[in-house]
Formats: C-alpha cells, sequence, structure tokens
C-alpha cells in the first residue's frame, strides 16, 4: 500500500502523487476533448470529476487508464505509464461501456477476476464487499442494470489497487445500494488508496468527496472541497415570499442579482451581494416573508461556474 499523502498547515499537498497529468492534451479531429490539462491526485483521497456533457470526463479517464495515448504532454499512474501500472495491479476500474461476459454466473465472472489480479482477494470476500453474495449463482444475463453496476464494482476490486476509478458507479442503483456502495469506498480511501470518480450525481459529490474537480471544455476551472466550489461561485441563495404577486420587471431591477425565479408568490434569487439585495427589496416598498438566505449548493455553483466560464469563452 502506498504511504497516504500528508497535508502543510494551510491545507496543500505533500508527497508523491498517486497520478500526474503534465500538459497533456487530446484532440479527436477538430474537437479538442483536453486541453493542456494538469492534474495530480493523492494518496488517501476521494475526488470528484464534474463537467456537463463534452466537458473531457470520459476522455481524460481514458488517458489515465491507458485505453488512449495523449497527442501531447504526459499521464503517469504512480511513477509509470498507466499500462504498467494496470499490469502491476495497481489500478481498478469500474467503466460505464463495455459489457459483461453473459453465458457465466456471477460468481464464476468475480472469480476469474480475482485470480487474473496479481494481488487477487478471496471471491467470497469481494462478493460480500460489493453486496452481491445473493445473487452469486445466478447468470450474468439475468441481471438488472443495478446488478450488472455492482458486478463492476466487484471486477474493480477484485485485488489490493491503490488507485480506484469509477464512470458514473452508482447509475441503476437503488438508494440502499448507494448507501452501501459508498460506505465500501470510504473504507478504500481510509485505507491510502485514491478514489475518483466521475458522477452526474452532484448530490453524491458533495457528500463523498473530499475534493472536487470541474472539468469544462478538457481544462479544469475549479480544483478543491466542495465548500470551496460553492464559495467560489461568489453567490448567495436568497428565497422569500411577497403577500401580493410582483411581476419579473421590477425585481429584476435588484442589484446584483445572477438569476431570478418566481413561481406565484415565491422569489428565488442569486445574489453576488446579498445583503445590498435584501435591502434594495425593502428599499422597492416590497417585504419579503420567510426570508431565507444561504450558501448555493453544490449543483447551483456548478452550473454558475460553468456558466461562468462559458461567457467568458464566448466573450473572447
Amino acid at each position: 500500500m502506498t504511504t497516504t499523502a500528508s497535508f502543510t498547515g494551510d491545507g496543500r499537498r505533500t508527497g508523491a502523487p498517486v497520478v500526474s497529468f503534465e500538459n497533456v492534451s487530446k484532440n479527436y479531429g477538430a474537437v479538442r476533448a483536453v486541453a493542456d490539462l494538469d492534474l495530480q491526485l493523492f494518496p488517501g483521497e476521494t475526488v470528484a470529476l464534474l463537467g456537463p456533457n463534452g466537458a473531457g470526463k470520459s476522455s481524460t479517464l481514458d488517458l489515465l487508464l491507458g485505453l488512449r495515448n495523449p497527442d501531447a504532454g504526459r499521464v503517469e499512474i504512480f511513477g509509470t505509464t498507466p499500462q504498467k501500472a494496470i499490469e502491476r495491479g495497481k489500478v481498478g476500474a469500474m467503466l460505464q461501456s463495455g459489457g459483461l461476459m453473459e453465458d457465466v454466473k456471477v460468481r464464476e465472472l468475480v472469480q476469474l477476476g480475482c485470480d487474473l489480479h496479481p494481488h487477487g482477494h478471496p471471491v467470497d470476500r469481494v462478493l460480500e464487499q460489493a453486496g452481491i453474495t445473493e445473487i452469486a449463482d445466478r447468470m450474468v444475463n439475468k441481471l438488472s442494470g443495478g446488478q450488472e453496476q455492482r458486478v463492476r464494482f466487484a471486477l474493480a476490486t477484485a485485488g489490493a489497487n491503490e488507485l480506484i476509478v469509477l464512470d458514473e458507479p452508482t447509475t441503476g442503483m437503488d438508494v440502499s445500494a448507494r448507501q452501501a456502495f459508498w460506505s465500501v469506498m470510504r473504507r478504500q480511501a481510509d485505507e491510502g488508496r485514491a478514489v475518483l470518480f466521475a458522477t452526474h450525481y452532484l448530490e453524491e459529490a458533495d457528500a463523498i468527496a473530499d475534493r472536487v474537480i470541474v472539468l469544462h471544455r478538457g481544462r479544469v476551472i475549479a480544483d478543491g472541497s466542495a465548500a470551496e466550489i460553492k464559495a467560489k461561485a461568489g453567490a448567495r441563495r436568497v428565497v422569500f415570499d411577497l403577500d401580493t404577486p410582483v411581476g419579473e420587471g421590477a425585481l429584476r431591477e435588484l442589484p446584483f442579482l445572477s438569476s431570478l425565479e418566481v413561481s406565484g408568490r415565491t422569489v428565488r434569487i442569486q445574489s453576488h451581494d446579498a445583503d445590498a439585495t435584501v435591502h434594495a427589496l425593502y428599499a422597492l416598498g416590497l417585504y419579503p416573508r420567510n426570508l431565507e438566505v444561504s450558501g448555493l449548493g453544490l449543483e447551483q455553483a456548478f452550473i454558475a461556474i460553468t456558466d461562468a466560464a462559458t461567457a467568458e469563452e464566448a466573450a473572447r
């Protein structure tokens, strides 16, 4: 097992990275999927990779796992190439693409994964950890979508990996299965493994990840804890009710407004200066009821950050 990373007093990571992208680019014809990407991951981190469709998440994972080669720059895992790190049994992956062997039982498929891994675990341990002991004797082609995901998870953790890479891992899982899955992932990170997952479930990223990376058009536009990403959005959420409905026109005159939604008597605002916005409400002769001022959730911050990046690029 690798040594876990240590941290300085200001939160900076020290020690050797598990993964290193150095000025990495990948093009598909005229489309630049990854653009001069610099990125490091460290032992013991649980990292969420976020981005809108076309942001470069899948391409980044493909480069990380050696499924594609960069057009420029260098990708290293544990100081060597992705292919060599995988051959040495240091990396486990759970991908959306690619089917499972069908004409075998679940136990037989997972046993094969354990046998092929240089440092394979006992099959019963892997089945139990993935929550699929009860379906171990079922044929793979008789599984539901959520059960298939748990089998993929079992294959990704069939041996003593030091890096686990997950692409939309809980798609198709019910709430209890998702909770059990992330409980196992937390233990993996607590034992010093690095866990990287791409997801569209932003509530999972908020609850699970100790680091969030936001990609936009192949570049990192935000990197930090969920709290830091929310703060980076630079806006707060203001929600209130009015005694009588008011047209959007008057409300759009409020200062520091970044978004506005009116539903009957309920108004939802995002403001870059919530104090000034609320003060202006009273100056307009409006009296908000049930006033709530809060920070943005991760989903709202994600939208604000990516929208700002899109607008900045359009202005160039």
